[in-house]
């Protein structure tokens, strides 16, 4: 059952570092301690992180310990993996009110009774300026600095906050602290999994082994799934809106959203992608549904989606376009060229002449990536952000 585990965990991820020494620990019976950390960015977890909690309940259901790190301390420093600019720091009373939303979300697929939950504040907030200053001793300037993300922005002569350093650093410490045997996380966190290796040799703990599992591009197609970016899918949002965000998603990525977070099994996955590409997404936006929200969920939200679609007359396939702010309806009216002035877009709105999804739209209407924005009856755009 061991080799059997193993061989569906190498399937599943795109790099294990390292897997013979992995591979031997899991055949020996070793019980490991398996670490994922989140940073409580938004109050939201999405979607894309069933790839990883999926493979934690794995974990679990072989006598493992998960070991869930809520990074309180962490986000407001912020993960600068994959980004092209420094993020906005969070005050610890936003990222407080969003961890208390994470817990009842991971519930939904681990098993609590199982797992040891802790937040990074325990042992990163009482440290003094010399605790800091020992903990970025044990790795060089250079080595942070070789991170895909800091050379590219280098590069581009973009601004790296001092700050940002740290959290390569706050997050190998994490492995340190809770004595970890193994980190998971998407491929974006390679560097952060790969330096806490390093950081727990240099405090005299056997390195934790690292594996890394596809990131799942968000409704926009294009970058990862994000809350920052707002192309998500909520694991906690109402049926209603994880169908319809499901059904925006471009067709090329229905089947990666199949593989990875369906939960199905490979021949039911295969029997669907046989299915017209809309009657596939249908097929994949049901199942999510009812991973989530249990098996009466789905039809309501399908009914919904077929009401607000369907029944008015809204086609299935529309020109996309991205705009700059989804606060600004008027100003996303002229972006796609659906008006000409801000002046004419308020009175197109203020007539009733603009729909967000079939339903009227309002002057501080909020866009959101994948809504379908129709301006009178023949203009429709499906909305991206940019």
């Amino acid at each position: 059952m061991t080799a059997e585990f193993f061989e569906r965990l190498r399937e599943r991820a795109v790099q294990i570092h390292i897997a013979d020494h992995l591979q031997a620990r899991l055949e020996r019976g070793d019980r490991l301690k398996v670490k994922l950390g989140l940073d409580p960015t938004a109050p939201d977890l999405h979607v894309g992180h069933l790839v990883v909690l999926d493979t934690l309940r794995a974990f679990q259901d072989e006598g493992h310990t998960v070991v869930l790190i809520i990074g309180d301390y962490t986000a407001m420093i912020g993960d600068p993996s994959g980004r092209s600019e420094t993020r906005p720091v969070l005050t610890a009373e936003q990222v407080a009110a969003n961890a208390e939303t994470y817990f009842e979300q991971v519930d939904m697929v681990l098993d609590r009774k199982r797992m040891e939950v802790r937040h990074n504040s325990e042992w990163l907030a009482p440290m003094t300026a010399a605790d800091i200053l020992r903990l970025l001793g044990k790795a060089t300037l250079q080595q942070v600095l070789q991170r895909e993300d800091f050379a590219e922005r280098i590069k581009a002569g973009a601004a790296i906050g001092a700050h940002e350093i740290l959290y390569p650093f706050n997050q190998a410490y994490d492995s340190v602290a809770v004595k970890a045997d193994v980190e998971i996380g998407g491929t974006d966190q390679l560097f952060n999994l790969l330096f806490g290796r390093e950081i727990q040799k240099a405090y005299g703990q056997e390195p934790q082994d690292v594996a890394v599992f596809p990131l799942l591009e968000g409704t926009d197609g294009v970058q990862k799934m994000s809350k920052s970016l707002g192309n998500y899918i909520g694991i906690s949002e109402p049926p209603e809106q994880i169908y319809g965000k499901t059904m925006s998603i471009p067709d090329q990525l229905t089947e990666k959203y199949l593989r990875l977070i369906s939960g199905l099994s490979a021949s039911e996955i295969d029997s669907t992608l046989k299915l017209k590409p809309r009657d596939a997404k249908a097929a994949l936006a049901r199942q999510l549904v009812k991973r989530l929200h249990g098996e009466e969920a789905p039809a309501r939200a399908e009914e919904d989606f077929n009401v607000k679609f369907r029944k008015r007359d809204i086609p299935e396939e529309m020109p996309e376009r991205a705009i700059s702010n989804p606060e600004d309806l008027v100003g996303a009216l002229v972006e796609v060229e659906f008006a000409r002035t801000r002046g004419d877009a308020k009175r197109l709105v203020d007539q009733g002449g603009v729909r967000v999804n079939g339903e009227k739209a309002l002057p501080d209407t909020r866009l959101r990536d994948g809504e379908v924005l129709q301006a009178g009856k023949r203009n429709f755009v499906r909305i991206r952000l940019k």
